[in-house]
C-alpha cells in the first residue's frame, strides 16, 4: 500500500488542481461489483456508447471479447469516458469465459433465452459479469450455455430487443440503483481504489505513461 500511496502522491504534481479534484471526487463511487462483458461488438459507435454508460454508472472497466472485430470505441462518442474506463481485451472463447468466472463473478447473460429473470425483479447479491451480445445475433449460445443466469429487459412494444448500447445503459443504471439501495459494500477496496487513481492520473498527464514507468524504474517499484 505504501508504494501505491507514494506513486499516486508523486503523480499529483503533474495534475492540474481541477483534474485532481475531479479524480478525488468521483473515485470513491467507483465499483467493480458489476463487470460489463461485451461480445465481439463491431459498430464503433455502439462500443463508444457502452464505454460512456459504464463510466457514467461508476463501474470503470469493460471486458471486450474479440473474435472477428476489434473493440475500438469512437472517441467523439465516448466524450472522454475512455480516459477513465479500462478496456481489457480477451479472445472470445471458453478459456476467457472461465477466466472471468474465476475472478469471482457470477456470469449473467442479457438475453430473453433460458427463462430469463426480468430486470425490475432481479436481486443482485454478489459480483456479476454482465454479458452483452453482438448487434445482430445477441449473446452467443456458448455463453448462454455457460452462464449462471440470464437477465432480460421487459418489452412493451412490437420490437423485441433494444440496441446493445441502449440495453447496456438500461441494465447498468438499474443495477446501480439496486446496489445503492441494497446496503451491499459494492465499492472498491483501498488497494483497488489507489490503483485506479494512479491509472486515471497517468491517463490525465501528457506523456503520463513514460513519466509513470520512469518513476517505477527509478524507485524499483512494481505495481
Amino acid at each position: 500500500m505504501e508504494d501505491l500511496e507514494n506513486t499516486y502522491q508523486y503523480l499529483q504534481q503533474f495534475l492540474t488542481e481541477e483534474r485532481l479534484r475531479k479524480i478525488e471526487h468521483f473515485a470513491p463511487e467507483s465499483s467493480d461489483f458489476i463487470l460489463p462483458v461485451i461480445e465481439d461488438i463491431y459498430q464503433f459507435r455502439n462500443a463508444a456508447a457502452i464505454v460512456r454508460s459504464v463510466e457514467a454508472c461508476g463501474f470503470h472497466k469493460v471486458v471486450a471479447l474479440q473474435e472477428e472485430y476489434s473493440f475500438e470505441p469512437n472517441l467523439r462518442v465516448t466524450k472522454g469516458a475512455d480516459t477513465w474506463v479500462e478496456v481489457e481485451k480477451l479472445p472470445r472463447n471458453m478459456d476467457s469465459f472461465q477466466q472471468i468466472k474465476d475472478r469471482g463473478y457470477k456470469m449473467v447473460a442479457v438475453s430473453l433465452e433460458n427463462n430469463a429473470k426480468m430486470l425490475p425483479d432481479y436481486e443482485i447479491t454478489e459480483p456479476i459479469a454482465l454479458v452483452f451480445g453482438t448487434e445482430m445475433e445477441g449473446v452467443s449460445q456458448e455463453i448462454l450455455d455457460f452462464a449462471d443466469e440470464t437477465l432480460a429487459i421487459p418489452m412493451y412494444g412490437f420490437t423485441r430487443s433494444f440496441n446493445v448500447s441502449v440495453a447496456a445503459s438500461i441494465c447498468l443504471y438499474e443495477l446501480k440503483q439496486k446496489l445503492i439501495k441494497s446496503g451491499i459494500d459494492y465499492k472498491l477496496d483501498e488497494e483497488k481504489l489507489l490503483k485506479m487513481k494512479i491509472r486515471w492520473a497517468v491517463n490525465s498527464i501528457r506523456s503520463g505513461e513514460q513519466i509513470f514507468q520512469k518513476y517505477l524504474k527509478d524507485h524499483q517499484v512494481q505495481i
